[in-house]
């Protein structure tokens, strides 16, 4: 049984990797047209094959998951999804898993998701370039004690986020951010002290600075919670069959008016009314996070 499922991840790994190689030619010679010809009607049009090109993999790729793993995806929640348009999509983090259970659940009846990468990323073999052709921003992800050391790294951040912002303002868009800013661990829950059971704290700056840059842009908030009644699992765990079943929640949020146009870096008042509302999501999804994790505790272990 261990050898079968080997073959099979190493098999699924293979078809991954295939359907990569045969999207990826075709999207970086789309993103050269498109830097080569910078008239607005071939950008366009280059945009939209990047953009079919993309949702096309994705497609592939969850095809091959559905057909080969078995996992149970339960998508509850009401939300008025729009292919062309513009919303700004929060989610908890727990596993790189994560980023696959997002792309199954909304792709192409939202706009695709653009998220903000470390740098390093870039250098990804092949995904790398395709992330770059498809505009998606890489920013150095520093520290508070970095950017307190040096402010300077702090604004480059900022810069990509207003840049890349300039871009979206013109595309049908779903902007992703991971609010806690890295993946759920026991060690990282306890060594931040964190006042929720589920979750670790969210980080508000680069959501104030999304807001900032095309808050009148956006249509709504779309407030993503991700359970695993099985335990936290890797990619390698999906692909080998062993997550039984992935519990989504999804609502649609209004984008508050009040914190539209606010100065979250020089504005004492304003950030912490922004924080505030960001604690209050987060309260809530913590308590949200706990009724899926107990639906799919009562479902019982047994794999599909």
């Amino acid at each position: 049984m261990l050898l079968i499922t080997w073959l099979r991840v190493a098999l699924l790994l293979s078809a991954v990797a295939l359907n990569t190689l045969l999207h990826v030619g075709p999207l970086l010679l789309a993103a050269l047209l498109k830097a080569l010809l910078p008239f607005k009607r071939i950008r366009q049009a280059c945009n939209r094959v990047l953009t079919g090109l993309a949702e096309s993999w994705i497609a592939v790729n969850t095809a091959m998951l559905d057909r080969f793993t078995g996992t149970r995806f339960q998508v509850v929640g009401e939300a008025d999804l729009k292919v062309d348009g513009h919303y700004l999509v929060l989610a908890n983090h727990q596993s790189w898993v994560d980023i696959v259970v997002l792309q199954k659940v909304f792709n192409r009846r939202i706009p695709l998701l653009r998220f903000f990468l470390k740098r390093q990323l870039f250098w990804v073999p092949v995904l790398g370039l395709a992330w770059w052709a498809l505009d998606f921003p890489f920013m150095g992800r520093y520290t508070r004690s970095q950017i307190a050391k040096n402010p300077e790294l702090g604004r480059r951040d900022m810069e990509v986020t207003r840049r890349a912002c300039e871009k979206f303002r013109s595309i049908p868009v779903s902007v992703m951010n991971f609010v806690e800013g890295t993946r759920f661990t026991p060690e990282k829950h306890a060594r931040q002290d964190s006042p929720y059971r589920h979750l670790l704290k969210p980080r508000s700056g680069g959501v104030a600075f999304v807001l900032d840059a095309m808050g009148d842009a956006l249509h709504a908030v779309l407030d993503i919670t991700i359970a695993y009644p099985g335990g936290r699992p890797s990619m390698i765990d999906l692909i080998a069959g062993r997550v039984p079943a992935v519990h989504v929640r999804v609502q649609q949020r209004p984008i508050p008016a009040e914190l539209l146009g606010g100065d979250y870096q020089g504005d004492r008042t304003y950030r912490t009314r922004f924080q505030q509302w960001m604690n209050g999501l987060w309260q809530e999804k913590d308590a949200r996070l706990e009724q899926l994790l107990a639906a799919g505790r009562a479902e019982g272990p047994a794999r599909p």
